[in-house]
């Protein structure tokens, strides 16, 4: 008589893949607030004056009062030269006057417009141009708090041999009410925060050669001069 064959094999526990899954996302959240929350411990809540000079200022646009932070800066004799990157195709230097009258006799002497830069990245690659090109070794870095730690990875790995020096934009509403009360500060923190993140593990890839993003996809082709263009007052 034939009996029926056993399966013998091994079972796993039941629920083990749902105890899993349950457990790996867990995780992941835990790490992502704990890195969250060192992401906020890196941001200023006030504005500090530089401790010292360098030879040139660069200012990331985005938001508000960063270019009249980095004019006052400019003014102040803290750079030699100011670049403000990452202006719109269409904003002359014109433009920008009007909008700080005090500081135009600087518009016309010490500014240079960078109209190619469309990320962070590319922020970083044209400031390394500049400098390069004026032999600039130390940089103050003007953005606002909650972009300053992105923009150092980015410029950091753009020039590692340049001195950098972070001055934060504080601005109106971040003073006004803590960012956990703001539903829309709070997903402004969050968004920063992942593309902190993402910064983070592109740049060490490349450390290990391994380029994900090539630099000139940060700019659109035939729009790549060897230099900014200086402001100039018409």
């Amino acid at each position: 008589m034939t009996s029926p064959t056993d399966d013998r094999s091994p079972k796993l526990p039941r629920g083990w893949l749902r105890a899993t899954i349950v457990s790996t996302i867990a995780l992941a959240f835990v790490c992502g607030a704990a890195g969250f929350i060192a992401f906020l411990s890196q941001l200023r809540g006030a504005e500090t004056v530089p401790d010292r000079r360098a030879d040139g200022i660069v200012v990331l646009t985005g938001g508000s009062s960063r270019v009249s932070d980095a004019m006052e800066l400019l003014a102040a004799g803290y750079g030699r030269r100011l670049l403000i990157s990452g202006v719109h195709p269409t904003s002359t230097a014109n433009d920008i006057s009007r909008t700080l009258p005090e500081n135009q006799s600087f518009m016309a002497c010490c500014v240079d417009l960078d109209r190619t830069a469309l990320s962070t990245r590319g922020n970083a690659a044209e400031a390394r141009r500049w400098a390069e090109g004026r032999r600039f070794k130390s940089l103050i870095v003007v953005t606002s708090n909650y972009h300053m730690p992105r923009a150092l990875v980015e410029f950091s790995h753009a020039m590692p041999q340049a001195t950098l020096i972070p001055f934060v934009v504080v601005g109106d509403k971040w003073r006004e009410e803590p960012w956990w009360t703001s539903g829309s500060t709070l997903r402004l923190l969050l968004l920063e925060y992942v593309k902190y993140i993402a910064a983070e593990l592109r740049v060490r890839l490349e450390d290990f050669g391994i380029d994900l993003v090539p630099e000139m996809s940060e700019q659109p082709a035939g729009q790549r001069p060897k230099r900014p263009a200086t402001a100039q007052a018409s």
